[in-house]
């Protein structure tokens, strides 16, 4: 039986064109089929594929994993991918922070191996679904890995926003927007507006005011079970609601969104077995020296 892998690559750089042509090289090579997207393929050499799909929910069905060569953002436009099909999505990271990716680029001829060999970890990281209304009328029905963000659509004005969490509101203030974040994305757009680090073994949700006129406008870390609204004002502005920086959907003034726990987790390849402590130290580069251990009995 043939064995499938769709490649999505970061094809902006014209150092991964080459990266990608390499790792499809070895995995044609090793008997596999390597599916490549409908607006990625004019980019890339014909060696790097053996079949070009539409993006949709029929891209990665039926493949082993979603192969993805880029950044946080290349893995995020992937993952959703890789939701659709229930399969997992492995980032070998070309860009830089790469907090999502299962392995480093100086790892890539190791990354290959482990896929060709099937030697590799998988995590299950929570999501979140998302929905927008306007009185009984559905704007959108949407998912994040990382983040659903309520913004400001204009620059030079202020968005007014209520909290609410279990059908009781908590807060009004005036802000550039209110972010609802995962464990996973603690680490991304939720940690510059100044949210806590959440370890992704904790199931949880964040709520992370961005620049918020008001005394009490601290993140809040709410159950996995809680139902989070974000209300925009009716006699307010007009915002926009992004998810995970890859889907937008504007949203009127007097907009609901509603987020919570999703029952459909993305899963996430690791090359190796680390612990999240060891990665948050090597990402941001903390400083743990005169650290000694605990000492042994």
């Amino acid at each position: 039986m043939t064995r499938d892998v769709l490649l999505v690559v970061h094809t902006g750089r014209q150092y991964n064109l080459g990266t990608a042509e390499k790792v499809a090289g070895r995995l044609i090579g090793a008997g596999m089929r390597v599916r490549v997207l409908a607006e990625e393929a004019p980019q890339l050499s014909p060696a790097c594929y053996s079949v070009v799909v539409a993006p949709g929910p029929l891209a990665a069905e039926g493949t082993e994993l979603v192969l993805v060569l880029g950044g946080d953002g290349t893995l995020l436009r992937a993952a959703e991918l890789a939701r659709m099909a229930g399969v997992p999505v492995f980032g070998v990271n070309l860009g830089r922070v790469g907090f999502l990716a299962g392995a480093d680029f100086d790892a890539l001829d190791e990354a290959v191996d482990a896929v060709v060999e099937g030697r590799y970890h998988v995590d299950e990281r929570m999501t979140i679904d998302v929905t927008a209304r306007l009185g009984n009328q559905v704007l959108a029905t949407t998912w994040a890995l990382n983040e659903a963000s309520v913004e400001k659509s204009s620059r030079e004005r202020i968005l007014d926003v209520v909290v609410e969490v279990d059908g009781h509101p908590v807060s009004t203030f005036g802000c550039d927007g209110v972010l609802c974040s995962t464990p996973t994305g603690s680490t991304a757009y939720a940690f510059s507006a100044g949210g806590p680090v959440v370890w992704p073994q904790v199931e949880a949700l964040l709520v992370v005011p961005s620049n918020a006129h008001a005394l009490f406008a601290r993140p809040l870390v709410l159950a996995r079970d809680s139902v989070l609204a974000l209300e925009v004002d009716h006699n307010g502005h007009d915002a926009v609601l992004c998810c995970d920086g890859q889907r937008h959907f504007d949203l009127p003034a007097g907009a609901r969104v509603e987020v919570l726990a999703s029952e459909n987790p993305l899963r996430l390849v690791r090359l190796h077995d680390t612990s999240f402590t060891d990665r948050l130290v090597r990402k941001f580069e903390l400083p743990v020296q005169g650290w000694r251990g605990p000492v042994s009995e």
